[in-house]
């Protein structure tokens, strides 16, 4: 599989298996939980400068999913990484870094 199709499936899958349990939550734990899982995948990115976080809304049902853009120190082109957070041990893991011909992600505007 080609690797710019990944992160798409990934996120995709999550949604899949998560859409019927995202209503059974409360929107404050939801945001929670997205902020736990930002905060984690950024934490972890330690190899990457002015780094941002895309996260999954609901994850899967074990895992929380994110996309962690950032240039590498010393380079000046931004590469993605796919961060996975485990929801019972609260620990998270990255994947390599994907560069910017393999992954076109953008970071979306904060809504004022």
């Amino acid at each position: 599989m080609p690797q710019r199709l990944l992160p798409a499936l990934v996120l995709s899958t999550a949604a899949a298996f998560t859409a019927s349990g995202a209503a059974a939550s409360s929107g404050d734990a939801w945001e929670t939980f997205r902020a736990e899982v930002s905060k984690k995948c950024l934490a972890a990115a330690t190899s990457l400068q002015k780094a941002s976080a895309v996260v999954d809304p609901f994850g899967s049902e074990s895992f929380g999913l994110a996309l962690v853009i950032g240039t590498p120190k010393g380079s000046k082109a931004a590469v993605t990484q796919i961060c996975v957070f485990d929801k019972k041990k609260k620990t998270v893991e990255l994947g390599g870094e994907l560069a910017p011909d393999t992954v076109k992600v953008g970071v979306p505007t904060k809504k004022k």
